[in-house]
């Protein structure tokens, strides 16, 4: 019990003495991942009001001989940095997606085309160059709600984003 309340201690002095770095008013790039099967995303970031949190905007979409669908995510992110250039952010939020199947089953079998709900965690790090260059590693589980079966219910995705800062 000691070990967890020095612990516990410890993470949250931490967190309370860091100095926050400003972070760039907006960002957009893209966001390449592909845990849940949408791949590359675009993204936008955009700083809301005077302290070190923003608002980030993913959009995902994929078209190909198997499905045709679009994905987009809305995260709240709080971000600190750790040193120069070098920031950990973490956030949550929600978003709204649509599959439409066009995979070939047996004549009895067909999957339900549809929409679905999904919440968001997100942590991450990322660099912030002295040029307007900002790149990022993160991590996002993401809970789905839908009855199409394909979507599953948890899906872990590790992404790399580049974005162009102004």
């Amino acid at each position: 019990m000691k070990k967890i309340v020095l612990t516990l201690s410890l993470v949250l002095g931490a967190l309370l003495t860091m100095n926050a770095q400003e972070i760039s008013k907006n960002a957009i790039g893209l966001r390449l991942g592909g845990g849940d099967g949408f791949g590359a995303e675009v993204s936008y970031q955009r700083a809301l009001g005077n302290n070190n949190n923003r608002l980030e905007l993913d959009l995902g979409w994929r078209n190909d001989k198997h499905f045709d669908a679009f994905k987009l995510a809305g995260l709240y992110q709080w971000v600190w940095n750790i040193e120069g250039g070098f920031n950990w952010y973490a956030g949550a939020g929600a978003g709204i997606g649509s599959v439409d199947d066009n995979r070939v089953y047996r004549d009895d079998f067909h999957h339900d085309d549809g929409a679905f709900l999904f919440v968001a965690g997100n942590i991450g790090i990322e660099y912030n160059f002295d040029i307007p260059l900002l790149v990022s590693l993160d991590f996002r589980p993401e809970i789905g709600f839908s009855d199409y079966d394909v979507i599953d219910d948890f899906a872990p995705d590790i992404a790399i984003g580049v974005r162009y800062q102004f």
